[in-house]
């Protein structure tokens, strides 16, 4: 007679299979991410989803744009959101107002812009309007002319640069950046290569250019025309 079949029996101690890799890193980023925005009206923070495209203040109930922005050809109307901002090469920006997240600056920008964050400016022309960030940084083959005062707390200053900024932090000079402007900061760092021309106020972020201590009017003011006639030709850093 034929030996009859034995039944396996699978073994229960045996570890389980393990997950493919490409599904482990679907499980991933299948996962939800939130981010903290603020109200722009009430300016209370909440949690919302990193794929959500507006939200309501559970506060003041006032709407919040979370769209991010692309512009490619001429755009006037007023932008308020909490998502970032990019005018490409052939864009040109001529809202009154601006207010983003961050921004990528690449075409004309004729309005004013507001980040909450950073900015990058990667441009060559003419800024007429007011522009203020947290983070500025002008980079390398830039040569930009702001027309208003720069509000910002650091910049990086990497191309060419004229206007006027009030930094409540530190403005960076680059080996390959050019500052032509007056300058009121905490602090500033020139490399060496970088240059600058101008008057500057170090370490009382809060004045405005011209504005003295009134306890110390005369000795500033000699200090001032000093360095108003060192600044009258482009400096090199050493």
């Amino acid at each position: 007679m034929a030996p009859k079949p034995v039944a396996k029996v699978a073994d229960e101690s045996a570890p389980p299979a393990e997950v493919p890799l490409h599904r482990k890193f679907e499980n991933i980023w299948s996962r939800q991410r939130n981010r903290v925005v603020s109200c722009f009206e009430c300016k209370r923070k909440h949690e919302v989803s990193d794929q959500a495209t507006s939200t309501n203040c559970p506060g003041c109930s006032a709407h919040i744009d979370l769209r991010d922005y692309k512009i490619t050809t001429s755009f006037s109307r007023t932008i308020r959101t909490r998502g970032d901002l990019h005018l490409t090469n052939k864009g040109d920006l001529s809202s009154t107002s601006v207010i983003c997240h961050s921004a990528v600056i690449e075409g004309k920008l004729r309005g004013n812009l507001q980040c909450e964050d950073s900015m990058t400016i990667q441009l060559v022309g003419k800024v007429p309007g007011r522009i203020a960030a947290q983070n500025i940084v002008v980079e390398r083959k830039s040569d930009i002319q702001c027309f208003r005062r720069v509000a910002v707390t650091n910049i990086d200053i990497r191309g060419r640069m004229s206007g006027e900024i009030l930094a409540t932090g530190s403005v960076t000079i680059h080996k390959t950046g050019s500052l032509d402007g007056n300058v009121t900061a905490k602090s500033i760092a020139i490399e060496k290569g970088g240059m600058f021309s101008g008057q500057l106020v170090i370490g009382q972020a809060t004045l405005t250019q011209g504005e003295l201590l009134p306890e110390a009017k005369a000795a500033a003011s000699k200090a001032e025309s000093d360095v108003s006639m060192s600044g009258a030709q482009p400096a090199h850093a050493t």
